[in-house]
């Protein structure tokens, strides 16, 4: 198998600068931009929230409000044509994970996520849990130290 470049690979995005970067940096790692996915995941919703219960804000409006919120952060970027951009519902890692399985990715390029440090030691971060649980590479992305 050799490392670069890759036909499949993920890229998380929760639409901090973190994981924009982590999206340029992939775009480095495959020929074409067809060959990355971009996936976004909501949360499930309550029936019982505003907006649900009325019917006006459903997983499908939700979907297309973030897949437009992606493209126009990544605008500026010269090589989003053809680009997949993937907003899934449901727990974080585990749809990450699914995701990757579906598509056979061969890497996943992930950002830490942006909780405090108290939030990671007690329910751990998006990205240790996709590395833990991915069954391809994982290049997790830092910031280097200022």
């Amino acid at each position: 198998m050799s490392w670069l470049p890759k036909q499949r690979v993920v890229a998380p995005v929760d639409m901090s600068a973190d994981s924009v970067e982590a999206i340029r940096l992939a775009l480095q790692l495959v020929e074409d931009p067809s060959s990355l996915h971009v996936v976004h995941v909501i949360p499930e919703l309550s029936p019982m929230e505003p907006g649900v219960a009325s019917g006006d804000i459903t997983d499908e409006t939700r979907r297309a409000h973030i897949e437009k919120q992606l493209r126009q952060k990544l605008k500026d970027e010269h090589r989003l044509e053809g680009l997949n951009i993937v907003v899934r519902v449901g727990v974080s890692h585990r749809q990450i994970v699914k995701y990757a399985d579906e598509i056979k990715a061969e890497l996943v390029v992930i950002a830490p996520h942006g909780r405090s440090s108290v939030a990671n030691l007690l329910l751990g971060s998006t990205a240790e849990r996709v590395v833990h649980n991915a069954h391809c590479p994982v290049l997790v992305v830092k910031k280097p130290r200022s």
